[in-house]
């Protein structure tokens, strides 16, 4: 007698089979120990350390990322934050004493950090493996099984995300799903124990109501419109230089990028040949030529973005290429403030130049728009700051630099009101997955 072997392949698992195999290894208690957690995170440390070459042309294929932006806002970034919580860990996840009241007697009270189970993390395209793999640090830290569900929007990226993780991480914990919207709507359908999202509002309330069956909490990290005001007498040299170092990373494809620019008549004049000035200091003459200038994600955000260059008058750039998805760094005055771009979260490399007559006109226009992820200010004047700081809100508030808040690792990163709920980043990671467990004792005796 012959005997066969067969050749038909294992089913694939489905979002249902991966959440039940994820959560009966959180039941086993695997994942809570420090060593377990901190030898997740060394093998994710390794995994970019030693195979980052994969990922980075990966992210050179899904959005023209040189080599050397891939590394500092991906690779590098993502090992700073495994670096800081190794570092810290244990001091975070130490048991915290409470005071009790008198009439308790000899009573004692503290919190324990418990983990919180499965968690599902949901990453966006523009920095497909940082913002997917940033808060899997945070979850792994804090003794949790993790789904990834990396971008279908960067094709290359989440291909070599899926081979690369389940070579490096422990498998029964950690899963990762690839796909479209089917596989999203297939995932939001279980039950997890909180969802990390990042991406658009509209997004986020699908996000939202599925998580709201479970009543499962959730972490949402969306746009809007982060303005920067810049005021009267500051450096136009400076203040272009820092801008278009912001704006235009990632070809403006950044959440946190300064979306539009609030200045008086004089100063947007100044600003206009300084940003002309710095964005050749960045790109040189021909911004398509250069190697550290990126590339829209597709054709669809192409389109859109091209139909938002005749909002204004165009100081710089406003070339444009559909074959290769290029829009040069572009900067536009005298722009309304009802102007088609003036609408909708630009994420693209277009600067718009919206005129008021001073700060009190530029915190009644931001506190008139929805509240933003960021909020930038360039001044000198310590009365400003106080004003800005106190009467405006934002998820994040940044003077005289934009974006650079993300990189300190023990401030929360989040918005506020439409632009999200909920942060992660360092210490906050382990607070945002974890469940901070209230532990009363009194003796018997």
């Amino acid at each position: 007698m012959v005997s066969t072997v067969s050749t038909t392949p294992a089913p694939a698992e489905t979002p249902a089979d991966v959440v039940a195999r994820l959560r009966a290894t959180f039941r086993t208690g695997r994942t809570r120990p420090l060593a377990w957690r901190t030898e997740q995170l060394r093998r994710l440390r390794r995994m970019l350390t030693e195979e980052g070459a994969e990922l980075i042309a990966a992210l050179h294929a899904d959005l023209g990322k040189s080599e050397a932006e891939a590394r500092r806002t991906e690779i590098d970034f993502t090992v700073r934050e495994i670096d800081h919580t190794l570092d810290h860990l244990d001091q975070w996840l130490a048991p915290r004493p409470a005071p009790v009241p008198a009439f308790l007697g000899d009573a004692t009270a503290w919190t324990v950090l418990d983990p919180l189970g499965v968690v599902l993390v949901i990453a966006p395209w523009n920095y497909p493996a940082q913002l997917l793999l940033a808060p899997v640090v945070g979850a792994l830290a804090s003794g949790n099984c993790v789904v990834a569900k990396p971008s279908e929007l960067a094709p290359a990226t989440s291909a070599a995300l899926a081979r690369l993780l389940p070579r490096h991480l422990d498998t029964d914990a950690v899963a990762v799903v690839e796909g479209g919207v089917p596989e999203t709507t297939a995932l939001l359908e279980q039950r997890f124990d909180h969802i990390l999202y990042t991406g658009n509002a509209t997004v986020g309330r699908v996000v939202m109501t599925a998580a709201a069956r479970h009543l499962t909490p959730v972490t949402l990290e969306l746009g809007g419109k982060s303005p920067a005001f810049v005021d009267a007498g500051t450096d136009p040299a400076v203040v272009a230089a820092r801008l278009a170092a912001g704006k235009f990373l990632n070809a403006g494809q950044t959440c946190v990028a300064p979306d539009y620019v609030l200045t008086d008549p004089g100063t947007a004049r100044a600003l206009e040949a300084a940003l002309a000035d710095a964005v050749r200091g960045l790109y040189g003459p021909d911004p398509a030529a250069s190697p550290e200038y990126g590339r829209i994600v597709n054709e669809r955000h192409f389109d859109r973005l091209t139909a938002l260059l005749g909002s204004g008058r165009t100081v710089v750039g406003g070339e444009h290429d559909r074959a290769t998805r290029y829009i040069a760094p572009t900067v536009l005055a005298e722009v309304p403030a009802d102007a088609p771009v003036m609408r909708e979260e630009i994420f693209g490399p277009i600067l718009p130049i919206v005129e008021v007559a001073g700060v009190d006109e530029a915190i009644a226009f931001i506190n008139g728009r929805e509240k933003p992820l960021a909020l930038y200010a360039f001044t000198d004047s310590a009365e400003v700051r106080r004003r800005l700081t106190a009467e405006t809100s934002s998820g994040g508030l940044g003077f005289g630099l934009p974006v650079a808040h993300l990189t300190v690792p023990d401030l929360p990163f989040g918005g506020v009101g439409e632009s999200g709920m909920g942060r992660y980043h360092g210490h906050w990671s382990i607070e945002t997955f974890s469940h901070r467990k209230a532990v009363l004792g009194k003796p018997l005796g």
